[in-house]
């Protein structure tokens, strides 16, 4: 192809036709074309085909990236957190044991039934367990020596094991208990304690424990309430409690409600279910970890509360 009209056709496609003027010779003028030219505006050209082609792209990616990263979050949160939360088995003997050894007596799972499940977390690398009191309450309150606790746990290691959980402290009137179990040989990982007095309304929250037996189970949800009042197991009232629609089902009582950062905000205790139906209503209620703080102490050191020493 001849070198004009070579140059023709590259203006051709960059040019509109109005832009070609006619002289009277009838000989064609047109605008002038260097090849630096237009290889610049060739390139602009093709960038800005490129950056209408991936901008309607952009947000999507970043909403996808936000996602993922908020789910891997969630995912990280419950690896860390769940070692320390326990699972509680209530048990009644069908028959008092030959042997005064507790290890062989809460291994006889066939001379036993279950009356019950609940959860616990760690709070200290020396076996402490903190859980409610209704999950021990018939432990709590047996005259007959059939009842035992059976407590199942995970070291730092993630091996399970269990041992019997021994009552050290109560204090129904906060629904709250202290089991002691025999951890020599195991390391143990307790919870991280966080504050309650700075929640808000919207914030997000998850709760670990065992509905139903079902052991490490993670629920999310946020705070929708602060500063309720739910009734105790002595009859009075516990104040302050935390309002959650994180499921809270049977088995997951004493269990940890966890924030964002994987510390403890609060012990889930009770839920408002459709009368006969022990289901969720969603609208579910923890123990503040400010009151849990300021009563564990004492229950390990002298076993009841204080307000009962004085």
């Amino acid at each position: 192809m001849p070198k004009n009209m070579a140059l023709f056709s590259l203006q051709n496609n960059l040019f509109p036709l109005s832009m070609l003027t006619t002289t009277p010779s009838s000989t064609r003028t047109f605008p002038s074309v260097t090849k630096r030219g237009a290889i610049i505006f060739g390139s602009t050209f093709l960038l800005a085909s490129s950056l209408n082609f991936s901008t309607p792209l952009a947000p999507a990616q970043h909403l996808q990236d936000e996602l993922q990263q908020e789910e891997d979050h969630v995912v990280h949160l419950f690896q860390e957190t769940s070692p320390s939360v326990v699972f509680i088995k209530d048990l009644e003997l069908t028959k008092l044991p030959k042997t005064s050894s507790n290890e062989v007596m809460v291994n006889e799972d066939e001379d036993a039934k279950v009356e019950g499940t609940g959860s616990g977390f760690i709070w200290d690398k020396f076996g402490h367990i903190v859980t409610n009191y209704h999950v021990v309450a018939k432990l709590a309150t047996d005259k007959s020596g059939l009842q035992r606790c059976k407590v199942f746990l995970v070291d730092g290691k993630g091996n399970s094991f269990y041992r019997e959980g021994k009552i050290v402290g109560l204090d129904p009137s906060y629904d709250l208990a202290v089991l002691k179990v025999d951890v020599d040989g195991y390391e143990i990982k307790p919870v991280v304690l966080g504050q309650s007095n700075n929640l808000r309304v919207g914030q997000s929250c998850f709760a670990i424990g065992n509905p139903y037996g079902y052991e490490n189970t993670l629920t999310t949800g946020v705070v929708s309430g602060l500063g309720r009042e739910i009734p105790s197991p002595n009859g009075g009232v516990i104040r302050g409690a935390i309002q959650t629609d994180a499921a809270i089902n049977a088995g997951n009582s004493g269990g940890p409600l966890i924030d964002s950062y994987g510390h403890v905000i609060g012990v889930n205790t009770a839920t408002f279910t459709k009368k006969g139906t022990g289901v969720s209503s969603g609208v579910n209620f923890a123990i503040p970890i400010d009151t849990v703080i300021r009563t564990i102490p004492y229950l390990i050191v002298y076993g009841t509360p204080y307000s009962n020493r004085f």
